[in-house]
């Protein structure tokens, strides 16, 4: 029964494509659609002549059917750019199912990529409402979401919702760890405008060095979305910044540790670090009311994601909320990410998607990230030539600056078990990892204060 079901699959399969090849090497075929530029609503008027015999009617309308029905598949319409695409989604899933590298983020774009990139009838005056970018279409409305900005500040609502800042706020001085890892930042902005990128796309370029793909969004929505800002218009990077912060958000464990390796002695790898002090509740509730005045003051620019992140950790540390924080931090969070990374990944678009300035974006958002990697390591060694023998810093744990949490906690968490099987670094890199969170927002903020 199986075999059967799979020779009719196959047959059907067979079937199409010799369909497609007689339309595609034979123009002379039925209504010659291509050769006589026939539209879309041409094809579809009934032929109302009585004079013309049943059968020789029924044959040309049988035709005409099936060369419309061709025109309409994904094989008609297929081109290289498709495909190349759908491999790229293929093995976004490989990566996260394989190597488990961010799933929860790999797999909902890599889906995207390939629904975005399934080939489909498009002229002028057709709108089949299928496409990301046709007006009307599902897919249209629920990148509305990104487009406007408003998937990422749901996202840090959950963030909020599951971070533990006791770690930052035992131990303060790590936070100047997540503040140097923002160089990677503001270092990619003046290479973005040095390869020919206008301010506000080389700024929605250079966050992805944050390692923060919400914020990442958020910034190139209004920076980089096709619009005009400063009088100047921009073209829609939001897929390329977006398709490229994850991934390096995924890479974590690839990209840091030679970089960690390579900045680092293995006397510095060794150093052990005080174990973190206890936290009061009421240092835990003030915290995010602190927080949430202090860095918006600083940076209004960064309210809809602050707001909301610092908002969460109330949810959560106040304990009379309890159902709030687990919405936020379970069911909501899930359902913005689903639909974040589906419609993310079906914004790639070959014909939109695949451009010089993506090539040059991923490179770009690469030199970003480890430039970001290395300035929280290199920051955190400065801080030891001031520190006394029992306070200095493990420098693996600054490249926890970026904000990719908790992966880079993780990885150097690992980097440093590899040194010393009994040196634990987890909760002293999650201080300068919470606070590469706060810190690439504030980046975001100043970024929109000075080029929106």
């Amino acid at each position: 029964m199986g075999l059967q079901k799979a020779l009719t699959v196959f047959g059907i399969i067979t079937f199409l494509t010799l369909m497609n090849m007689l339309v595609v090497t034979n123009p002379g075929m039925a209504v010659k659609i291509a050769d006589q530029n026939i539209s879309s609503s041409e094809i579809s008027k009934i032929d109302q002549n009585k004079d013309v015999p049943f059968m020789e009617y029924a044959v040309d309308k049988g035709v005409e059917g099936l060369n419309k029905f061709i025109l309409f598949t994904g094989f008609r319409n297929l081109t290289h750019g498709h495909l190349i695409m759908i491999i790229v989604g293929l093995f976004f899933i490989f990566l996260a199912i394989k190597y488990e590298y961010e799933p929860l983020l790999l797999i909902p774009i890599g889906t995207g990529i390939i629904i975005g990139n399934i080939p489909f009838f498009q002229d002028g005056g057709v709108n089949l409402q299928l496409g990301i970018y046709q007006e009307g279409s599902v897919l249209n409305y629920l990148y509305y979401g990104v487009t406007k900005g408003i998937y990422p500040p749901l996202i840090f609502l959950g963030i909020g919702a599951m971070t533990d800042f006791s770690s930052l706020i035992s131990n303060p001085r790590l936070m100047l760890l997540g503040a140097a890892a923002q160089i990677g930042i503001f270092l990619t902005f003046l290479g973005a405008l040095y390869a020919g990128f206008n301010m506000s796309e080389a700024g929605s370029i250079g966050i992805i060095g944050g390692a923060d793909g919400p914020t990442a969004i958020f910034l190139a929505s209004k920076l980089a979305n096709g619009g005009i800002v400063h009088g100047y218009e921009t073209k829609n990077l939001i897929g390329p910044i977006a398709i490229a912060a994850y991934s390096y958000m995924a890479l974590v464990p690839v990209i840091q540790p030679p970089i960690m390796r390579l900045l680092t002695s293995k006397k510095e790898r060794l150093i052990r670090m005080k174990p973190p002090r206890s936290v009061s509740k009421l240092e835990k509730i003030l915290f995010p009311i602190v927080g949430l005045i202090l860095t918006t003051f600083i940076s209004p620019g960064a309210l809809p994601l602050l707001g909301m992140l610092f908002f969460g950790n109330i949810l959560k540390e106040s304990g009379v909320t309890k159902r709030l924080a687990d919405t936020a931090r379970n069911s909501l969070i899930d359902i913005v990410t689903i639909l974040l990374g589906l419609t993310v990944g079906a914004s790639t678009q070959a014909d939109v998607f695949l451009t010089s300035e993506s090539l040059l974006i991923f490179v770009l958002g690469a030199l970003s990230f480890m430039i970001a990697t290395a300035g929280g390591v290199l920051f955190a060694k400065v801080m030891n030539i001031f520190q006394s023998e029992g306070n200095k810093i493990n420098p693996l744990v600054g490249a926890a600056g970026v904000s990719a949490v908790p992966d880079s906690a993780r990885v150097v968490q690992l980097e440093g078990l590899k040194n010393d099987p009994s040196n634990h670094l987890l909760m002293h890199a999650m201080a300068p990892n919470v606070a590469g969170v706060i810190g690439s927002a504030v980046a975001a903020g100043i970024m929109m204060s000075f080029l929106l």
